[in-house]
């Protein structure tokens, strides 16, 4: 089973407990079809320039900054990479890239009377010019841009973001084998991004099991290997997980493809040990990190430290790529009691969740909690 497929099953769990939670004692008799994890997936279709003019096209030119990041001297990390707008001193935003390095800045929402004007230009203007953007990788150096009011009126592309390593003893999501492997299980490794691309997961496991047998220490490649093997074959996937682990024990996403392993079996000790352990190296986390750590810690029975885990994963996903962390949240508040900030999360679910038996389900759910909260 894939991770995709895991966080789908996940899905429909969350929604039984939420309705659990509220008094109904059974899931409504159509299932809630599956939630994934995506990426900005409008930019990457259609490109910088066509997903801009389409924003023009709706009036919503102004609102959108557009880039690229990429890595000084190695292939492209198949995985997302954190985007941050630095203002004053503060993070003000964060964003990922998407399978071929692209990202966006989009939605902002400006508080008070500026963000009711519905002014998406205005908005990015006062909020990010003079702001920085760059990559937010441990172990890498990142260039920065400034942004500037040409920027944010008139060309929304500010160009490549490049990160450069600086060391190779801080653990990182981006392993320091792909650096050292030879020339050509990296093509081999490439050429299986490219096929992945294209939805020929056949072609790509074949040239990864090329790519690993070139270079046994390719963790980059077991990991990738892992994530196609979870499909039909658990534990050869945990065990090139693992592979991926000895080959370089800095990298910490296997520990995150091992928690999603564990909790397809509800394994939830083992999930919180990974997860745990990846938040040991990497305190940063991942949104799926933190919200594998927050459901691992609610079966637990440890409903403070799940909505901390929450809420971590929360705000390192502005896009809400993790469908589900909203609604885990309003799980955890409705069991404590708090139905108006359960309200709240799934009220803000229902803004990202597309239409169809999960949109309609929320509603149902809503609309309980409204009740319950008119009759405090």
């Amino acid at each position: 089973m894939t991770a995709k497929a895991f966080f789908r099953i996940v899905s429909s769990f969350l929604f039984f407990v939420a309705l659990s939670a509220l008094g109904q004692t059974r899931p409504p008799a159509t299932a809630a079809p599956p939630s994934t994890i995506t990426r900005p997936e409008s930019i990457q279709d259609t490109g910088l320039y066509d997903y801009w003019a389409d924003m023009s096209g709706q009036g919503r030119a102004g609102g959108a900054l557009l880039g690229k990041l990429a890595v000084e001297g190695e292939p492209l990390p198949w995985e997302p990479l954190l985007v941050t707008v630095t203002c004053a001193g503060n993070v003000v935003y964060t964003t990922q890239t998407d399978a071929k390095g692209n990202f966006g800045i989009v939605s902002v929402t400006m508080p008070g009377v500026l963000g009711k004007q519905g002014d998406s230009q205005r908005q990015m203007e006062t909020y990010f010019e003079g702001c920085l953007v760059q990559g937010a990788i441990p172990g890498f150096r990142s260039t920065a841009v400034t942004l500037t009011r040409h920027n944010l009126r008139d060309d929304p592309d500010i160009g490549t973001i490049m990160l450069s390593r600086i060391g190779r003893d801080a653990a990182t999501t981006l392993s320091r084998t792909t650096e050292t492997a030879p020339a050509n299980a990296v093509k081999l490794f490439e050429k299986a991004r490219a096929e992945m691309l294209q939805h020929n997961t056949d072609g790509a496991k074949r040239d990864l099991e090329k790519a690993v047998q070139t270079d046994p220490t390719f963790a980059e490649a077991w990991l990738q290997l892992g994530k196609i093997q979870e499909a039909s074959d658990s534990q050869a996937a945990k065990d090139s997980f693992s592979k991926a682990l000895a080959a370089d024990a800095e990298f910490v996403l296997p520990y995150e493809q091992l928690a999603v392993l564990a909790a397809q079996s509800a394994n939830w000790r083992e999930v919180l040990d990974d997860t745990n352990h990846m938040a040991q190296l990497y305190p940063e986390g991942t949104p799926e990190s933190w919200y594998l750590n927050a459901m691992a810690n609610y079966q637990l029975g440890r409903p403070d430290v799940a909505q901390a885990s929450a809420l971590k994963s929360l705000a390192l996903d502005p896009r809400h790529t993790v469908l589900n962390t909203e609604q885990l949240l309003a799980v955890i508040l409705a069991r404590k009691g708090d139905f108006a900030g359960a309200l709240d999360h799934l009220r803000s679910s229902l803004k990202y969740v597309p239409p169809g038996p999960n949109a309609d389900l929320l509603k149902q759910q809503i609309a309980q909690l409204e009740r319950r909260v008119a009759a405090k």
